[in-house]
Formats: C-alpha cells, structure tokens, sequence
C-alpha cells in the first residue's frame, strides 16, 4: 500500500476483514498521520476486505479523540455531529460531539444485550445466528440517504469472552443465495423504521399501540439487494426485529406483519446471512478500532456482565457516498423547523 501500510486478511477465523497496521511505527498518531498523507489508502483497503478492518494499539485515541474524528473524515465528507441530530446529551462525548458514546456506566448506563437463550450451541459455542442470536442490524437504516461507514474505538472494553462485536458477510451471503431467492427479492424493498417507534416485531406481537410519528420519524424504504458504490457488488441489506416497521412491512408488497410471508422471508434471509460461514467474532483489546462498511456488512453486540464489568467505547458515523439511487435526497432523519 502507497501509505507504508501492513494489510493481512483475512480476519482470524473468518472469510472476510483484514488488519491494518503502519510499517515500522506504532500508535495512534503515527497512523493517522500516515493516512492522512495516503487519504485513498484505509478507504481502498476496507473495501477490499469486503467491509470490515481492524486496527489495533490506536489507546491514544482516548485521550487525543481528535484523533479518531480525523481519521473519521477519511472515509467521507460528513462525520455525524451527534448534538445536531437528536441524540440524549448522555450518549455525546463531552469535548468531540462527533463521537457516540456506548457505555454502561454514568452517565450513558447503556445496558448490553440478553443472553442468548440457551447462552451456548449445540457444540458449545458462541451463538452467532438468527434467530439463536437476536440484534442482527446495520447502523441507522431507518435514515434515507442511510450512513456509509462506523468506527468503533475500544476504550475500556470487558475482558475477552463477553462483549464481543459480530459481523456478518452481506456481500458473501448474498452471492450464496439460491438463484430462486435472487430473483424473489430483486427489487424488493424492506421498511425500516427507529426501534423507538413501537413498531417492533415484539411491539406488535404484544399487542403495542405505536406512537404517532413525526415526519422526520417515518419509516423508509431500503432495497433488500444493494449495491455497493464502490465496489459494485451486491450484499443484503437489512435488519431484523429492532429496525423494520412490523406494521407496514417488514418488505413492501408482500404481506405485512409478524407472522406474514413477509415476515417469513425476513427470517429466511437473517438465517442465511448470519450463517457461521459469513460472521466474524470480534473479541476486543483495549485500542482496537474496528471501522465497518453499513452498505455491505450487519453487526451485531453481545452480553457482557454489566453489574461486575465497565465498558466504554467510541463510535463515529461517516456518511456521504450513498449510491446513485439517493442521488439529490433531502435527509428523511432531519425534523424541519
């Protein structure tokens, strides 16, 4: 690479990422630094590792977070300032506002995920797939034009075996569909809608009354099958319970609900796509920055024992290069005054 950097993929134990390490240099500043000289480099490499790249040892960007917000704008023109879109002041990074805190302690107390029920496989492991594992989503798909790119600073994460970060494949998992599905959802579009809206699958199933929605807060439509900007290349695109409308959808034209033939395809395509074959565990150290591709990956977080273990992490959200189907979009996710 042009910027003297190091790529090894794939990621251990998946098909999919890469590491990303500067040659002879460590430390946060020094990468950042070299990318800025090299701008094309960490763009060019997470699009060749199909949407996921980790970079260990950035801890210095605990105490210089400018350092992660210029590394943000790397990889587009607008780094989310959370301040201006909404966000519980709780959540925002005191000094950068372009950094989303995700913690469980004061003052954010951010409560993990459940336990997967039962917690282990069959075989004994960690459980990756839907619907075994719950919370499979990309961020903020509920937004027209929906964000590019995340960035995700381990600052104090728990020890290795809880609260770990899954990645699923969206590009792979979609080229292992069978061709009768390929041409099943070509064109479909899904419903995407904030999880606050009470229009979850569980909020309907429970028999929920929806809030009325703001315009800003309206569901959107999303293609099911996206293609990449960059790349070119086909992946899925869509969550699962939090993030489609269960009253309207979850996909256009089919019949709507929880218990409908839509909802019976949404849960088709999230077994496929969180197949072992396609998910990455992330298992964090202290200073890993892993930055993820939203237009081609999903994620999902895991359990963590909140009442004995500190956790806090960074997030940045970059957004900019949508594809040509959002071409001249007004933003659906800003309230007009």
């Amino acid at each position: 690479m042009s910027g003297g950097f190091d790529l090894v993929r794939p990621l251990p134990g998946a098909g999919f990422g890469g590491i990303l390490r500067l040659q002879d240099a460590a430390g946060a500043a020094a990468m950042v630094a070299a990318a800025e000289r090299a701008p094309e480099d960490l763009p060019r490499a997470l699009a060749a590792c199909g949407g996921v790249l980790l970079l260990p040892g950035m801890q210095a960007m605990a105490e210089r977070p400018e350092l992660l917000l210029r590394l943000s704008r790397l990889f587009g023109p607008e780094v989310e300032n959370y301040r201006e879109t909404g966000m519980a002041p709780n959540m925002v990074h005191p000094e950068v506002p372009e950094i989303f805190v995700v913690s469980n302690i004061p003052p954010v107390l951010r409560a993990p995920p459940p336990l997967p029920e039962p917690p282990l496989t069959a075989e004994g492991r960690l459980p990756v797939q839907y619907p075994h594992r719950r919370g499979w989503h990309t961020d903020q798909s509920y937004r027209r034009p929906p964000p590019d790119v995340s960035l995700f600073l381990g600052v104090e994460p728990v020890p290795q075996g809880q609260g770990q970060t899954l990645f699923a494949d969206a590009t792979a998992a979609y080229a292992a569909l069978p061709e009768a599905t390929k041409r099943r959802i070509e064109g479909l579009e899904g419903l995407h809608v904030g999880s606050s809206a009470k229009r979850r699958r569980q909020d309907v199933l429970a028999g929920e009354t929806p809030r009325p929605l703001r315009p800003h807060e309206r569901p959107q439509r999303q293609p099911v099958v996206r293609l990449h900007p960059v790349t070119g290349r086909p992946a899925l695109y869509l969550c699962e319970y939090g993030q489609m409308d269960w009253l309207e959808g979850p996909f256009l034209g089919l019949e709507p609900g929880p218990t409908g033939e839509g909802a019976a395809l949404l849960d088709e395509l999230m077994a496929h796509v969180t197949r072992p074959e396609f998910v990455y565990v992330h298992e964090w150290t202290p200073g890993d920055l892993v930055i993820w591709d939203n237009r081609c990956t999903l994620h999902a977080a895991t359990w963590f024992d909140a009442e004995r273990l500190r956790r806090v992490m960074w997030r940045t959200t970059v957004s900019g290069n949508p594809g040509p189907a959002y071409a001249g979009e007004a933003r659906s996710w800003l309230a007009v005054a």
